[in-house]
This record gives C-alpha cells, structure tokens and sequence, in this order.
C-alpha cells in the first residue's frame, strides 16, 4: 500500500514522502481501515518536525485521523462490519491507504454526515467539546479566547453558543473579525488596533470573564489573564505563538488565578465513558442541525503532501486542508 513516511524529523513539506510498505492485518480485537479522507492538524505537523509531546520512532508513519471503511475485521471483533463507514481519531499512520486501529477505538458514521465531515469529527471538534466541558461554565456566564479563527476555536464559539455561553474572541488582525462575521461568529476583537482591550469590556458590559482559553502564549498569555475576573482560570490549549508563557505576578496572585493545561490526550482517556458518548451525541447533534459547521479548504493527494502543507500552514483559510488516500 501507500503511506505518507519519514526518515527524519524537519519540515513535514520535505521529509514527508509516499512510500510503498506492506499492508498491515488486524490482530485480535482490532480493524483494518481503508482510509477516505484524513485531515492535516497542527499536532501532525509539530509531530513530523519533532516538537510534539509524542515523538516516533523512525522511520514514522503519521497522521491521526481519518474517516474510512473497514476492510477486515481482527478475532473477536463484534458489533461492527465490513463496509461499514467509521471515523477514528487518535491514531498513528493515517496518512496512508490502510491502517489498523482498535476496534474500540471506531465511530460508526451515521447516513447523512459527509466525508469531509466525518474525517475531521474526533480529534478538533471532541477536543472543543471536551474543552468547553473543563471549563465548567454555566448558561449566562462570558469567557475569552485567542486564536479565535483558528479550527478550535471557531468551533468553541459555536458550542458555546449552542449552550448559551458567551464568547469574546481575539485575531490577530482585522481581517479575522470579518472572516468570522462571515462565518456567523460575533464580538469578535482584532488586536492589531490600539485600545484593544476596551473593545472587549464594551463587549462584555461589564460582565466578569470568569475563564480564559490561550492557544498562542507569550505576552498573549498575559493579555488574556490581565482581562478575567478574580477567582477566574486560564486554560492552556496550544502555544501558537510561543512555548512560554508571558503572566503578571500580581495577576496570578492578587486575583487568585488558576492556570492549567488542557491536552486533549490526557484528558479523554481519564474522561467517563459515560460523559464521552454524551458528548459525541452532543457533537452529531450540533453538526447535523448546522449549529456546527466543520468547513474544508481544500484537498490534495497523498502525493501533494508538500502542497497540503503549505496549504494548512496558510493563514486566514477557512476550513481543514485533508489528504486523499
């Protein structure tokens, strides 16, 4: 079969070649997969450069998610079959015709959601239900977040207000707060302006932002901890735009902040069963009722892995870049 491999770590857009390699078999209590569609994130990017929290052993396969059909079932697999469409997150070695995945480990896809929304179902938009879950926020209450155009965070905005929670998000630049205007998401703050900081109270009425989502770090870090109320919490969700964080001393302590981490493959694992099957039937509710949309930029073979990357790396695109297997 083909599979997208590297033999070094360094830019995706060069290391990343189409290989040929043997088609794996499930073994007992797993499925083979044959890949439809699979999308490009950050985390498979920063893997393949080698500055990601999992670093493969070479030479690496990668990618890990995908929407596909099972081609053969391992012993003792029930409940599901062949031909049968599913979507995977979490695994390793997506980026290739097949790969094999624990049976657990399957969505089965419902008659209606398409492929390009089905590739991308588990890993961003799970990550922004589970995210919106940890910062126990209630009907009412107001919450900021930057990179707000990003994948993440488009979709935040639209679970939150499918829950009735109030979202301030920040852009980096003007052109951000009409891209998601398009998009149907508002009070919505480019920080490229001076002042920006009113613009959110207005926002906001005077309103507490009892919580705070940074995914770019740095002095942003701070920014977001300068606007919450006390007693408020930072979430750390990715590091966009540096691996440190930038915070006043005196808003850790004089507000009695809590900053965490949230990293989506800590938290599933440890989350109840229980509370990830209602989340995933919150998740399907939402995009089958268009409350949650999961657009896609654009598509490219397994052999335009270069131009997919470039294609993700883009900034202000308006959906997924997924590959073709």
């Amino acid at each position: 079969m083909r599979a997208l491999i590297q033999h070094r770590f360094g830019d995706p857009a060069q290391e990343l070649h189409v290989e040929e390699v043997e088609t794996p078999s499930p073994g007992p209590g797993e499925v083979l997969v044959r890949t439809t569609l699979s999308p490009i994130h950050n985390h498979d990017l920063l893997t393949a450069s080698g500055d990601y929290g999992f670093k493969p052993e070479m030479p690496a396969r990668s990618g890990t998610e995908a929407v596909g059909v099972i081609e053969q079932l391992g012993e003792g697999v029930t409940g599901l079959s062949v031909g049968q469409r599913v979507s995977v997150g979490g695994v390793f070695g997506a980026w290739a015709e097949y790969f094999v995945v624990s049976a657990g480990g399957v969505i089965p896809v419902p008659e209606g959601l398409p492929d390009e929304a089905a590739a991308q179902l588990v890993a961003m938009p799970f990550s922004a239900i589970a995210l919106l879950d940890f910062l126990e926020v209630t009907e009412g209450q107001w919450i900021i977040q930057n990179a707000a155009n990003g994948a993440v965070g488009r979709m935040l905005a639209q679970l939150a207000r499918a829950r009735g929670v109030n979202v301030v998000g920040l852009v980096r630049r003007a052109a951000g707060v009409q891209e998601l205007a398009e998009a149907g998401i508002d009070n919505v703050v480019a920080t490229d302006t001076d002042g920006w900081q009113d613009d959110v109270r207005r926002i906001t009425a005077g309103a507490p932002l009892v919580a705070g989502v940074d995914s770019v770090g740095g002095t942003a870090s701070g920014d977001l901890l300068d606007l919450l109320a006390e007693n408020s919490t930072l979430v750390i969700f990715g590091a966009m735009g540096s691996t440190r964080l930038d915070l006043a001393l005196g808003d850790v302590l004089f507000k009695q902040a809590t900053v965490k981490g949230f990293w989506g493959a800590k938290i599933s694992p440890a989350m109840d069963p229980a509370k990830r099957q209602a989340l995933f039937g919150e998740l399907l509710a939402r995009i089958t009722s268009g409350e949650m949309t999961l657009p896609v930029e654009a598509t490219f073979d397994l052999e335009q892995i270069a131009d997919a990357v470039a294609a993700s790396r883009r900034p202000g695109r308006g959906g997924k870049v997924l590959l073709r297997a």
